[in-house]
């Protein structure tokens, strides 16, 4: 009979370890379900519509078994963020989760505002604390904006970066590797953002509006580079005459003046030129080909500062004026050359007799009567 009671009470406290247990499991279930939703919503997954339900959540006490779950998922991952000076925690808020995804990050920054890179933004427990929810990664580059930090060397010219994707980028230029192709003109490029500035050369499209004209660009850097115009700034000087330029490019280009360096070579008659343009129009007079059309009488020319030139005829405009006597030119060379009239500068010299004159064009026809042409 005793015994029958001892199997009946065993067998009850059983029967509840069992139940509460099973109690335990659902709990557990139900609370892993809403920590993997938080973690989504913290990934930026269906932000807008469950933002307000997140702060709630946030805001509630946890329970001691969640707590005791955190803490676990804290300590697999190794990190655990103390808490700041001078700031209020709400409960169960302490430790920093990185669990699975590695997608929620803490930041204490509170001068986020200036931050140059869009990051989505949301309140977390820690009260006047922001968050910046991307990548673990990414957030270690985006620090590197503040701190000057470049750990990626270029083992070709030495030239540094912040992130690895960029170091990657650069060395294409090194490789040659160009891994973007138009689908229009099957022009290639290395990288991503050179290909959409290119593809709007096809598409006509102008995003970037100066506010002062409006006048419309394909690239920002050009926008940037057009604004100049209008602020005055040139923050690129020549370390050879001072002389100050809107653009890197622009001051790259002027310094091949004082070294005498002309890297843009004629496959025809090895004619060296210091830009790139001036031997294209240069190459028309070995094809031929002459691009720009007058509207008015047909007449082409090889190149638009010809055609412009030009087009003068037509119109009677004459832009280049003597600040002497007033006198108007359609070229800006016959304006220098008329004003030496006045300063009485004779800067060709015939190489046989001595003789000076104000523009070439005098000497040559000088330089005929001791040829005998």
């Amino acid at each position: 009979m005793h015994m029958m009671h001892l199997v009946q009470v065993v067998f009850y406290f059983y029967r509840c370890m069992v139940l509460h247990w099973f109690c335990d499991g659902i709990k557990y279930c139900l609370f892993k379900q809403e920590y993997s939703k938080s973690l989504e919503m913290s990934a930026g997954i269906h932000f807008e519509e469950t933002a307000s339900c997140f702060e709630e959540n946030l805001t509630k006490p946890l329970s001691l078994k969640q707590e005791e779950i955190i803490k676990a998922k804290s300590l697999d991952t190794k990190e655990i963020v103390k808490e700041p000076e001078n700031s209020e925690l709400y409960h169960g808020t302490v430790e920093k989760i990185e669990a699975c995804s590695d997608m929620l990050v803490y930041s204490d920054k509170t001068n986020s505002a200036s931050c140059r890179s869009e990051l989505l933004q949301t309140h977390t427990g820690l009260i006047g604390t922001k968050t910046f929810l991307f990548p673990k990664g990414d957030l270690t580059v985006h620090e590197r904006f503040h701190t000057g930090e470049k750990p990626f060397a270029c083992s070709e010219c030495e030239k540094c970066f912040s992130a690895k994707s960029k170091l990657t980028r650069h060395k294409r230029i090194h490789t040659g590797e160009k891994l973007f192709a138009c689908s229009e003109f099957e022009k290639c490029f290395s990288a991503k953002g050179e290909l959409t500035v290119h593809e709007r050369i096809h598409t006509g499209e102008k995003p970037f509006a100066c506010s002062e004209c409006e006048k419309c660009f394909k690239s920002k850097g050009d926008l940037t580079v057009h604004e100049r115009i209008h602020t005055g700034e040139k923050p690129y000087a020549c370390s050879e005459c001072e002389k100050y330029f809107i653009s890197k490019g622009k001051l790259i280009k002027h310094k091949r003046i004082h070294t005498g360096e002309k890297p843009f070579a004629c496959s025809e008659c090895e004619k060296c030129f210091r830009l790139k343009n001036i031997l294209t129009r240069h190459e028309r007079i070995h094809t031929g080909e002459k691009p720009f059309k007058c509207p008015e009488c047909g007449k082409c020319f090889r190149s638009k500062g010809e055609l412009t030139v030009h087009e003068r005829v037509h119109t009677g405009e004459k832009p280049f004026a003597c600040s002497k006597c007033e006198k108007c030119f359609r070229l800006k060379d016959k304006l220098t050359c008329h004003e030496r009239i006045h300063t009485g500068e004779k800067p060709f010299k015939c190489p046989e007799c001595g003789k000076c004159f104000r523009g070439r064009s005098e000497l040559i026809v000088h330089e005929r009567i001791h040829t005998g042409g």
